[in-house]
Parts: C-alpha cells; sequence; structure tokens
C-alpha cells in the first residue's frame, strides 16, 4: 500500500488497519512526515499501533528499510535563474497549482501534451504599394522574405514565425 504521508484517515487508513498485522502487506509512506500521525509513528517501527477503534493491533516491521531515491531531470530552460527584466521565452505550463516555463521540446518530457507545427497560407488582395506593405510586414512578423516571383502568382511573403 502507497499512502498519503500522514495515513490519519480514509482509505489507507483503514486499508493499514485491516492489513498491519498480515506480513504479507507492506507501506511504503512517501515524503516527510509530520509528528503526531500514524506514519510517524510507522517509520519508529514500533511493535503495535492503537487502532481507530482503540484496539491495538501488532506489526509486522520484518522487512522495514527506509529507501532514499533521488530524480535528476534534465529542462534545459531551467539551467539559470533569470534576472530581473531578462527576457525568458518557453512555454508556460499550469498543472495543478504550479507553473512552469518550459521549453518546446521538453513538453512531451515533462508532461503529456505535445507541440505540433501548423502551417497556414493566407492571401489577401492589396492595392497599395508593395514596398509599403513589405515595409509594415517587417516590423510587426519576426521574419519576412519575399517569395521568388516563379512560386507565386505575383508578389509574395512568407513569415516563418515560431
Amino acid at each position: 500500500m502507497a499512502s498519503p504521508s500522514g495515513v490519519q484517515s480514509g482509505l489507507s487508513r483503514q486499508l493499514f488497519e485491516i492489513w498491519c498485522s498480515d506480513k504479507k502487506y507492506a507501506c511504503v509512506i512517501p515524503g516527510n512526515v509530520v509528528e503526531g500521525t500514524l506514519a510517524k509513528t510507522i517509520i519508529n517501527e514500533p511493535k503495535e499501533v492503537t487502532l481507530m477503534n482503540g484496539i491495538t493491533a501488532s506489526l509486522n516491521m520484518q522487512n522495514c528499510q527506509s529507501v532514499e531515491m533521488y530524480f535528476n531531470s534534465e529542462k534545459r530552460l531551467a539551467e539559470k535563474t533569470p534576472e530581473v527584466g531578462e527576457t525568458v521565452s518557453g512555454l508556460l505550463v499550469k498543472k495543478t497549482f504550479t507553473y512552469q516555463i518550459m521549453a518546446p521540446d521538453d513538453l512531451h518530457v515533462f508532461s503529456q501534451l505535445s507541440t505540433e507545427n501548423i502551417s497556414q497560407r493566407i492571401t489577401i488582395a492589396y492595392t497599395g504599394a508593395f514596398g509599403v506593405l513589405e515595409h509594415r510586414l517587417k516590423q510587426i512578423l519576426e521574419s519576412v522574405e519575399s517569395l521568388p516571383d516563379e512560386e507565386s502568382e505575383g508578389p509574395a511573403f512568407v513569415s516563418m514565425n515560431g
């Protein structure tokens, strides 16, 4: 049984009370435990515990051992803390109550989300001067290139933002 850190109430407490004396079951308590909780009592390896109904039950502590696990992740975006005013780019991902900024390439590694590329072609009739349109587009888009005339039916631009 893997349990929330306190084993104070709910299903985990009910199962613990049913299974605690049977040597074929184990109780895994992840994380830190708080003083005064059943989990803290279990960590101290007592011979018996008092159940919620007041009855004492013996514990099978023959296989009790502490296990420490270390995890290493390689989030490339979080290599250094940004300075105040420094621009940070990436994807803002909210999971439960936590926000993270990560590189698009890391999205599938640290979440169940994935990225896709979208190509879109927009054709707009324009009767003004071509140079004015090119100038305005370069002001609002990161990358604007003129297409060779053989690839289009007249003057055309391509923007590869992303």
